[in-house]
């Protein structure tokens, strides 16, 4: 049995003889295939944006609980301030996820299932203010943290006597207007917000010379928090440490264990809260340079080619990469105050020094190192 192909003839202007498909159905089906791979690429940064904004919320509100449980450490005056500045803190990383969460979701709908009615330009100026006044919001009370704590271990009688709640009420109350001034500018007319690549998120005109003088204030006020957060915290601990060591070499260490339950007690006790302070500020400042460091130093890398002439990239993955870094400061944030609390921190210097004190022959020592390094 023999099958016969029909073959038309053709011009030298048409194509060959082989099997051709009409436009409009290859348009549908790359259509389809590039609507297909978006979607399969979209489902995971959907479920990512749910799980950072349900896992940032939850951990949180864990810190927020552990911080008011223990607020009776910081009754004193000395200590009141940073626990009022610490909770100011949480407030603002808890309600950049759930502001700034709720934004991002919609926007990645808005993207997965495109309609006539989506307003992503309409919210994108109400999305790009969150995200400039939550983001300062938590770079600078970081940093008024950390100079809180520097005055307080490094001039302790002034701290004591001039530092209280009102002031930190009151530098809390400025640089919240000051992240909401800039954060309002281009809801003003003062700069636009643009939505962002890959059209997930909205923020100043990174790639543009228009915003400029926005993007360079909103970098140069985060560098600036940041900088000055690691530099009292280093004065600050090695402040501590001089003072741990001077008190170490001065007295010998049976008459320091002789003493522990009077007067050295309630030294004990003042000094393990400000190591817990220091070394939870510490780790904050470490996070935050970590998160926030690349993508503040990474638009000012653009402002700067900008002001070359050199075009930006539109589609800047790093960009987008240094965002996603920054976001998970507010996550981990908390989790400093959960890690790095009295009770944790306690029970791993009871293990290092229980450790040693099997190993030392010199009990009285021991017990004596133990006493001043334990958290209570």
């Amino acid at each position: 049995m023999t099958t016969t192909i029909l073959v038309t003839p053709f011009s030298n202007s048409s194509t060959p003889p082989t099997l051709q498909q009409s436009p409009e159905v290859n348009r549908s089906d790359l259509s389809s295939q590039t609507n297909g791979t978006a979607t399969s690429n979209h489902l995971p940064n959907l479920l990512m944006s749910c799980f950072t904004m349900t896992f940032g919320t939850i951990s949180n509100l864990t810190a927020l609980a552990i911080l008011v449980k223990s607020r009776g450490r910081f009754q004193r005056q000395s200590k009141a301030p940073f626990f009022h500045l610490t909770v100011a803190l949480l407030l603002a990383d808890l309600g950049g996820h759930l502001i700034l969460g709720a934004f991002a979701l919609l926007m990645h709908i808005n993207k997965r299932y495109p309609t006539s009615s989506n307003n992503n330009e309409k919210f994108c100026p109400f999305f790009g203010a969150s995200m400039v006044f939550f983001g300062l919001c938590s770079l600078l009370i970081g940093g008024a943290m950390a100079v809180e704590r520097c005055v307080a271990i490094t001039l302790p009688f002034y701290h004591m006597s001039t530092i209280t709640v009102a002031h930190a009420q009151g530098i809390l109350l400025f640089l919240c207007s000051v992240a909401c001034g800039l954060a309002l500018l281009p809801v003003f007319g003062v700069g636009n917000y643009t939505i962002q690549f890959p059209d997930t998120w909205c923020f100043l005109q990174i790639h543009n010379p228009v915003d400029k003088t926005l993007v360079m204030t909103f970098s140069c006020l985060g560098l600036t928090a940041l900088t000055l957060s690691l530099l009292c915290n280093i004065l600050s601990g090695l402040v501590l440490l001089q003072a741990r060591i001077k008190s170490s070499s001065s007295t010998n260490p049976s008459a320091r264990f002789a003493r522990r339950g009077s007067s050295a007690s309630s030294s004990s006790l003042f000094c393990s809260l400000d190591m817990e302070m220091i070394i939870q500020l510490a780790v904050i400042t470490a996070v935050s340079c970590v998160c926030w460091g690349p993508f503040l130093v990474h638009i000012t890398i653009i402002q700067h080619k900008l002001s070359l002439g050199v075009p930006a990239n539109m589609e800047d993955g790093f960009t987008l990469l240094g965002l996603r870094m920054a976001a998970w400061n507010q996550i981990l944030d908390p989790w400093v105050y959960i890690l790095l609390r009295k009770t944790v921190l306690s029970r791993v210097c009871r293990g290092f020094y229980f450790q040693r004190a099997t190993m030392s022959p010199n009990n009285y020592s021991v017990e004596y190192r133990r006493e001043a390094f334990h958290l209570q």
